[in-house]
């Protein structure tokens, strides 16, 4: 049995109790869960390893992990600040902030169609390299010069790295920042977030080992029905799947640790804690020490559906709003509030708010996700058994 440790309010013991039996069941190696409601924590707690070296070392309270997709719910956040500030309008074409994108058919791309993964600008050619991500110009002329994959605003994709690319330049050009210093100026510091899109020198002793899951755990975790097209999707090296995640970077064996650790990549390269995550969303819907990031009508527009039904990066059911995943499909775990917005990421990590609530929930596991993102039985539970308490 792994100790688990932080605070839990009396009435939602049985959170505790189900983030205790993912251990216990031998589903986790080391994880953290945090809930706020109504702007306030009522779960933080952590426990197992956060990573294997040395006979083990236990997860801390400061213990933070990669976030991977999950790192998109940062960096959409950030845009709805801006969205709401005046600086960014949903319904404007990206190439009026971004005139070089308009070639290739995309000038009539509105900013909602890129945080909708409706834009069909998911793959670039010839692939990136790590010399590109980290000087920057290279990956913004290549994103110009993409082609979309479908008719842009006629179906929906998975923007599985360009969304965060996408974002990045269009919020470097309003304001001078890249979409994780803007994020960690007016976001991360004054909320006190331990979240990072792109891990700050000297914060690498903090970060819990990641470990992939096993063939079989990958097998059980899509076995369902609603995952033939994706199962097939990723073994088709021509499918627009493959072709939007492993055909945009040229893959070395330096990725994880050149790219991932240091660099600025929003899609995916984002590291933090669950209190961080949960109290982000927290803030998003409400206030949390006097701070409320968003009005209530930019809050509703950021959780407005933009795209629902089947996807063509995916093969399967999905729902987005403005940068968010929306509840629906297999991708989303569980069951929840319709107005619940949030994130996961294949690391297993996943984060939402529910506005109906006044929740703010995020797990973060070393132990990778069964699935691509979300999903997967563990964070089910947990999420299962925080309802049960939050509504009693």
């Amino acid at each position: 049995m792994r100790d688990i440790r932080g605070t839990c309010e009396p009435r939602f013991r049985a959170v505790r109790d189900a983030f205790q039996r993912n251990f216990d069941e031998g589903r986790e190696l080391g994880a953290a869960l945090a809930v706020y409601q109504h702007g306030r924590a009522v779960v933080d707690l952590w426990g197992g390893l956060a990573n294997t070296r040395d006979e083990g070392v236990a997860w801390q309270q400061d213990t933070i992990a990669f976030l991977a997709s999950a790192t998109k719910g940062l960096v959409a956040s950030a845009a709805m600040l801006l969205v709401d500030r005046g600086l960014l309008d949903l319904d404007t074409p990206v190439a009026d902030y971004w005139p070089q994108f308009a070639a290739e058919g995309k000038a009539a791309i509105p900013l909602r169609w890129v945080l909708g993964h409706r834009s069909g600008v998911v793959t670039v050619d010839p692939p990136l390299t790590l010399t590109d991500l980290d000087q920057g110009t290279p990956l913004a002329d290549a994103l110009a010069a993409a082609r979309p994959a479908w008719p842009p605003g006629q179906a929906h994709g998975y923007h599985c790295l360009t969304m965060g690319w996408l974002l990045d330049e269009i919020i470097r050009r309003v304001t001078g920042l890249s979409a994780g210093q803007f994020f960690a100026k007016e976001i991360a510091a004054p909320l006190a977030l331990d979240l990072h899109i792109g891990l700050p020198h000297g914060k690498e002793p903090q970060l819990a080992e990641l470990v992939p899951p096993t063939g079989e755990q990958l097998l059980q975790g899509r076995g369902a029905p609603e995952f033939d097209g994706l199962n097939q999707a990723i073994c088709d090296p021509a499918s627009l799947f493959r072709r939007s995640t492993f055909g945009n970077i040229v893959l070395t064996a330096d990725l994880v640790t050149s790219v991932l650790l240091q660099a600025d990549i929003p899609s995916c390269g984002g590291a933090g804690s669950a209190a961080g995550l949960a109290r982000l969303y927290a803030a998003l819907i409400g206030e949390v020490d006097g701070i409320r990031l968003l009005r209530p009508e930019t809050t509703d527009r950021a959780r407005a559906i933009e795209a629902d039904g089947m996807d063509l990066v995916l093969q399967c059911h999905t729902s987005y709003g403005r940068g968010f995943m929306l509840p629906g499909g297999p991708m989303w775990p569980g069951s929840c509030s319709p107005t619940a917005f949030g994130h996961a990421g294949v690391t297993g990590a996943f984060a939402f708010a529910d506005p109906d609530n006044g929740l703010g929930f995020a797990y973060v596991p070393n132990r990778m996700s069964e699935l691509i993102d979300g999903g997967h039985d563990r964070v089910r539970r947990l999420m299962e058994a925080t309802y049960r308490c939050a509504l009693t």
